[in-house]
């Protein structure tokens, strides 16, 4: 008796299943010629795509109350905090409290509002940053912030890089080096991942730490967190270099192809890649009858003009070469 109605229950379970995914399944049709149904959020309506039968109207507008037709307005009158961002050391989820002593309608507040709210800031200070790693994470991370800003990086290489340093800190990488140098080998490796590579002059520019401390410690990190860095390309740099020299599109392509022509026959091996841009973005607009001296080349790759004036005369033999093997 106790097993009939064990499988009476099962069976009935089933089913029930059955009808729930059969009525899903039709709520998701036409009910006149089967065709699948379109939401317009916009009219609080659902129609049918291939007859055009209005199935319900009257829905339930789910979104905000409020319109806003650029990112900014977007962002003044969301009342939600920003998503979550590994380019904060407590990701974005921390309370933010603002300096302004003033309410919410705008109002000044009295001297024992004041102090009372200066407190809240230095608690609210304290508790974000509990123990020494989080203080660690912290400083890195804005210093990773204020380089990439001088640097003009875009934000997807802030995030990568400020993913490297938490895996170092977390790999225990830090003691015996500096975290400037550190968050500076985390940038660097980023930037050249993302394809947007900046030399190490440009680095140790905006860096706190000395050229050789940042690549000695930028070998060190790339070794133990076993990053996947690709050799900087020399064509990577070219679109920057010519759009500070003011160069025309033309200018910009055949520089493009002298380099192709150098890496074909492996002229580019064993060289500077900063060099080999900066040589192709020098003879590419004499080529083009356009007027840049050595001189503005080498401010602008921060390249000495001996190595613009040796790497020009390889590229030209290489880029003569590949235009007789073509005609030929």
């Amino acid at each position: 008796m106790t097993e009939t109605r064990t499988w009476t229950t099962e069976s009935t379970d089933i089913r029930e299943r059955e009808e729930s995914t059969a009525t899903r399944e039709r709520e998701h049709v036409c009910p006149e010629c089967g065709g699948a149904l379109v939401t317009d959020e916009e009219h609080g309506e659902t129609a049918c795509g291939e007859c055009g039968l209005i199935v319900e109207a009257d829905e339930v507008d789910r979104g905000p109350e409020w319109r806003a037709f650029d990112a900014s307005e977007r962002d003044e009158k969301a009342r939600v905090g920003s998503p979550t961002t590994k380019m904060m050391h407590d990701k974005g989820l921390s309370t933010t409290i603002d300096w302004q002593d003033k309410d919410a309608y705008g109002n000044a507040l009295n001297a024992s509002q004041r102090e009372k709210m200066q407190r809240l800031r230095t608690w609210n200070r304290r508790f974000q940053t509990r123990d020494h790693q989080e203080r660690n994470l912290r400083q890195a991370l804005g210093e990773i912030e204020r380089m990439a800003s001088a640097l003009g990086l875009p934000e997807n290489v802030r995030e990568t890089a400020s993913v490297i340093y938490r895996r170092a800190l977390e790999e225990d990488l830090l003691p015996g080096r500096s975290i400037e140098g550190v968050a500076t080998s985390a940038l660097y490796a980023a930037a050249r991942q993302a394809g947007v590579p900046r030399t190490i002059d440009e680095m140790a520019r905006v860096s706190r730490v000395e050229a050789e401390e940042f690549k000695r410690t930028y070998r060190y990190v790339v070794r133990e967190l076993t990053l996947e860095v690709a050799p900087a390309d020399p064509v990577s740099y070219v679109t920057r270099f010519a759009s500070e020299l003011d160069l025309s599109d033309e200018a910009e392509r055949l520089a493009r192809e002298m380099l192709d022509a150098a890496k074909e026959r492996g002229v580019h091996s064993g060289k500077n890649p900063v060099g080999l841009a900066a040589a192709a973005v020098y003879a590419a607009p004499l080529l083009t009858n356009e007027s840049v001296t050595q001189d503005e080349v080498s401010a602008v790759a921060d390249i000495s003009e001996v190595t613009i004036r040796n790497r020009y005369r390889e590229l030209l033999e290489a880029y003569d070469d590949a235009g007789q093997t073509a005609t030929a």
